[in-house]
């Protein structure tokens, strides 16, 4: 196993399939800064064997899970197999926005898929469209939702709340899955790259959006690093992801992989570690595992417990995940 300079260890691997996305979210992917934006090239995106290797390396040293994102990680072609050829005793989720769910769901939870993340911000399709920038709908990512349901995957909608823009999903996303077995978990507008115009007084606070939902009983995390705070209100379970009000840094232990080969220590670093010439130089499992090993032992990111300290130019989390 290995440690950071905070005695945090590495479990988690968040890997960016695509820097690609069909969809514009106001607090990801704003148009007016991606429309022109100049995207990944095929060469320079790590293929699916170097990603494997990656994984493959890692997973002496504690890794325990991976969670596939972009971009949106269900643009990118013939993403089951790449599951398919992942270590079968890891964890194995991803996080989408659930338009492409629908035609892949099944799919998906034969090649090995264990849980998918998916995001809906609004169940009105005005407030959707506005969130999303985009002219799909919610019921897309509902039909999504219910595929990937009736697969056997598990299921956990993400909320991202935003003050002035869908304060009313707080209840309304928790109604539409009650008698379900779907998690709602609520998101705080987070400061994440440069472009989403963050201010602290567009944050809907977790325990603001508790007071909206009411009757919440407090439960135990499943594990040490889990980032939600787990609540339940009968049989329908609720996380708040509280990076802005309520820090996890003490906890974290993921690590992410850009689709262009960089490792990241923090969504909020400023640039990231290159993996990408060691594995075109024909690195094996031991080396990957070496420099990981020395880039995860330096590592001392606290950003959310310092918000506002040293500030320098964040990567966008379209590039790296959530």
């Amino acid at each position: 196993m290995v440690t950071d300079a905070r005695n945090r260890p590495l479990r988690d691997l968040r890997i960016s399939l695509t820097d690609r996305c069909n969809m514009r979210c106001r607090y990801c992917m704003p148009r007016e800064h991606f429309d022109e934006h100049k995207f990944l090239a095929k060469k320079e995106i790590l293929s699916y064997e170097e990603l494997a290797l990656i994984v493959e390396s890692l997973v002496p040293l504690g890794l325990t899970k991976v969670r596939l994102t972009g971009g949106e990680p269900l643009l990118r072609r013939d993403v089951c197999s790449f599951i398919k050829m992942l270590p079968k005793e890891l964890d194995i989720a991803m996080t989408t926005n659930g338009i492409l769910l629908e035609k892949f769901a099944q799919e998906l939870a034969d090649s090995g898929l264990n849980r998918v993340t998916v995001s809906l911000d609004a169940l009105d399709t005005e407030t959707f469209q506005a969130m999303g920038d985009t002219n799909e709908t919610p019921e897309t990512v509902l039909r999504g939702i219910e595929a990937a349901r009736m697969a056997g995957l598990t299921v956990k909608v993400n909320t991202v709340i935003r003050a002035g823009y869908n304060e009313h999903s707080v209840e309304k996303v928790a109604e539409r899955f009650v008698g379900t077995d779907v998690i709602v978990r609520y998101i705080e507008f987070m400061d994440v790259g440069e472009t989403n115009s963050w201010n602290n007084e567009d944050v809907i606070t977790g325990e603001m959006m508790r007071k909206m939902l009411e009757n919440l009983e407090p439960v135990a995390a499943n594990h040490r690093g889990e980032v939600a705070n787990r609540y339940v209100r009968g049989s329908q379970e609720f996380g708040f992801i509280e990076s802005v009000s309520k820090p996890f840094c003490g906890d974290c232990n993921r690590a992410r992989i850009s689709a262009d080969g960089s490792m990241y220590t923090c969504l909020f670093a400023s640039k990231g570690n290159d993996l990408k010439s060691l594995l075109r130089m024909g690195a094996n499992r031991e080396q990957i595992a070496d420099a990981v090993r020395s880039i995860w032992s330096k590592r001392d990111d606290a950003y959310s417990q310092n918000r506002g300290e040293n500030v320098k130019p964040k990567v966008e989390m379209s590039f790296i995940g959530g």
